[in-house]
């Protein structure tokens, strides 16, 4: 018998069911590729060891993480599928990475030699993927630096210390469609590929699509699919639909418990600086999360909230632990709730209102709420008359 779930200040329902049917519907957008679900980032805010395990239950046949460290997380937690990880320094856990099946990622000849490094004495025989930058200009290697790269690693591999697993890229402007640069980066991951293969060079997987790409760029999947922010319901741009539109569903709701509402007359000011006062009588409702939560601070006056059925806005300033809203003539008491995005079928504002509202991007809303606020999954292959509940602390 399970115990009552106790009462909590804010909670961020995690719905892994909605999850599971995102990488479905998006694996039928690329039929003919695998698909990558990326989880970095803490699986952008919803918790990574969970929402990996359902992506993998939905089929999903890579993982992707950013750094070496969230990819050991995963494998320490159970997962043994293909998983990808991409963000190296010198001195990273490099045969670590290797012990624990995890393909590398390399950008330049210093990681190549890293990795080699790693292995030379052990048995062991690494898996690489080689990046090409193709125009975004963050990683990957330099088109002019490729030849040295390639042939550096078909040397290792011919020394049996590698298998170069895959050769990947990423779009700069995919979420902008039309943007010229889509096709010059698309032409310079294809001379690398035919580059690479005509030195030996024979990869089982070559990927440059992430999500907006997936979602409008067929012509990109090649032999793998990133899936990122798409996985969770949310669009990579509002220029290229709504997660509607592509038939995702947002996978966060978070909502908190009202902590106080009283009456206060006209004139009188409200939060820090006093940005915001009453326009008149007026109910005030305080809302106990604040940008220590990851409610960012730019929405102070802006955010949208949802009490009562109705949609109200911040008022004043957000705090480290705490915003108000004006309910103005309707009443509310202490404990109800205030839900601050969710999918919107309930009425309530999405993550991509909490963007435009604030001047940010719906990826950064989700990413960014702390682990002060925990996460509440349904949707699991769990009794559905009851709720899991756990504090992901990656």
């Amino acid at each position: 018998m399970s115990e009552t779930p106790m009462p909590m200040r804010a909670r961020a329902v995690i719905d892994l069911a909605a999850l599971r049917a995102n990488v479905t519907t998006l694996r039928a957008r690329a039929p003919r590729a695998q698909l990558m679900a990326v989880v970095k980032a803490d699986a952008y805010g919803h918790g990574a060891v969970r929402c990996a395990r359902a992506a993998r239950q939905a089929g999903a046949e890579w993982l992707g993480t950013a750094t070496p460290q969230e990819a050991l997380a995963l494998r320490d937690a159970g997962d043994t599928g293909r998983l990808l990880c991409w963000l190296w320094t010198p001195g990273g856990p490099w045969r670590e990475a290797v012990e624990a099946d995890i393909d590398v990622s390399v950008s330049g000849l210093w990681a190549l030699e890293e990795v080699s490094a790693a292995v030379r004495a052990s048995g062991l025989r690494a898996r690489v993927q080689l990046k090409i930058d193709t125009g975004l200009g963050r990683n990957g290697c330099s088109p002019e630096d490729w030849p040295e790269l390639v042939l550096a690693a078909r040397e290792a591999e011919a020394e049996g210390l590698v298998r170069v697993t895959g050769i990947w890229s990423h779009f700069a402007c995919a979420d902008e469609p039309g943007h010229p640069s889509i096709q010059a980066q698309l032409r310079v991951f294809k001379d690398a590929l035919g580059y690479a293969e005509r030195q030996g060079i024979t990869p089982e997987v070559r990927h440059i699509a992430n999500s907006p790409a997936l979602l409008t760029l067929p012509e990109t999947h090649f032999d793998l699919v990133r899936t990122g922010v798409a996985v969770y319901g949310v669009s990579p741009s509002p220029e290229i639909g709504t997660p509607e539109d592509f038939g995702l569903k947002p996978v966060m709701t978070l909502s908190a418990s009202l902590a106080s509402v009283k009456r206060v007359p006209g004139g009188h000011g409200v939060s820090y600086g006093h940005h915001y006062t009453t326009p008149g009588a007026t109910t005030l409702a305080l809302v106990p999360v604040g940008y220590a939560d990851g409610i960012p601070r730019a929405a102070s006056g802006t955010g949208p909230v949802l009490v009562g059925g109705k949609w109200r806005t911040v008022a004043g300033r957000v705090a480290m632990d705490q915003f108000v809203v004006d309910l103005g003539g309707d009443s509310a008491r202490v404990g109800d709730e205030a839900v601050l995005f969710g999918p919107g079928d309930r009425g309530e504002p999405t993550a991509e209102d909490w963007a435009r509202a604030t001047g940010t991007i719906a990826y950064e809303v989700v990413t960014r709420i702390s682990n002060r606020v925990p996460r509440v999954y349904v949707g699991e292959n769990v009794n559905e008359n009851e709720i899991a509940e756990d504090v992901d602390q990656s």
